[in-house]
């Protein structure tokens, strides 16, 4: 008789879990009445014929997001949950969460500095608007561009403004210039001097990296050389605010970053928020490089970016 129930129990387990039958389809099956189909399948999880295992993805996510924090000495951690590897998707779901957090954390008289890029115009476009008073918001980076490459800069800062109820101030200069000096006479003009004082003066810096691979949004730009172009991918890893660092997170060449006009990384540093909004296989090096630099303190990424940066 137990050999036999053991049998029935097992059968009625497999139906109704992996094939999923109703109890009533299992009864009419076997040749059983419902109730006894009940029982068999509460015997075969007593016996440990089943065993049942709980996934929770938020669990997962907080888990992975602590041990980055850690790895990283980050102060916060945001692991969004993407159905799929694929970067749009990716860049889609971290995106809703960067504008999510933003709207959870800007305050009053807060200044907001933002790059440009596919990935902030993203986290741009999904902003809700918040009622607060005395918002700055200015671009990190030079926004013009003479290339027919969008950058999204101008919607971008005018998006986030919109947002927090303010005027956008922009960068009204090349991100790179071709000469060091020239780059150096413009910084000193009224204007552009109080622009980018108030993005050092910036508690809260929203931004994301390049990479140095070939399709990078900077080398389709038009402001590098083949030979410069081919130097920062071999010493490179990735940029935050057109700015070139290597896998340890130091400036690739300081010929190059003397001629870009923006924040400088070493001010990231001092940002109250420095959020870095990044992920997708192809932006790991980057994203890694630019976390060992202690360039941000606040990470938005997916699942699959964060267990690829604990390994």
């Amino acid at each position: 008789m137990d050999d036999e129930k053991q049998r029935l129990s097992i059968e009625a387990a497999r139906l109704y879990y992996l094939s999923d039958y109703s109890q009533q389809d299992i009864a009419t099956r076997l040749g059983v009445s419902r109730p006894t189909v009940s029982r068999l399948l509460q015997h075969a999880k007593e016996r440990g014929y089943v065993r049942i295992d709980i996934v929770d993805p938020l669990e997962d996510l907080n888990s992975l997001g602590h041990d980055l924090k850690i790895k990283y000495m980050l102060d916060t951690v945001l692991v969004c949950y993407s159905p799929t590897v694929e970067y749009q998707e990716i860049q889609k779901h971290i995106s809703r969460r960067a504008a999510e957090y933003l709207y959870e954390t800007v305050q009053d008289k807060d200044i907001i500095g933002v790059t440009w890029g596919t990935t902030m115009y993203s986290v741009a476009r999904q902003l809700q608007p918040k009622q607060v008073k005395g918002v700055e918001v200015v671009q990190l980076k030079g926004g013009v561009s003479h290339s027919h490459v969008n950058t999204f800069a101008a919607e971008t800062v005018n998006l986030f403004a919109e947002a927090f109820h303010t005027a956008p101030r922009y960068l009204p200069l090349p991100v790179i210039f071709d000469n060091i000096a020239v780059k150096e006479m413009v910084e000193k003009d009224r204007h552009i001097s109080r622009i980018m004082e108030l993005g050092r003066q910036a508690n809260i810096a929203v931004f994301t990296v390049g990479t140095v691979k070939e399709d990078a949004l900077l080398f389709r730009l038009g402001y590098f050389s083949k030979e410069e172009q081919e130097m920062l991918r071999r010493t490179g890893a990735g940029d935050i605010c057109s700015r070139f660092f290597d896998a340890e997170g130091r400036i690739c060449s300081e010929e190059i970053d003397n001629r870009t006009v923006g924040m400088n990384l070493s001010d990231l540093r001092n940002k109250e928020k420095s959020i870095l909004v990044a992920g997708g296989q192809r932006k790991i090096d980057a994203i890694r490089a630019a976390l060992t630099g202690k360039y941000a303190n606040i990470l938005v990424t997916d699942q699959y970016t964060a267990q690829a940066l604990l390994r």
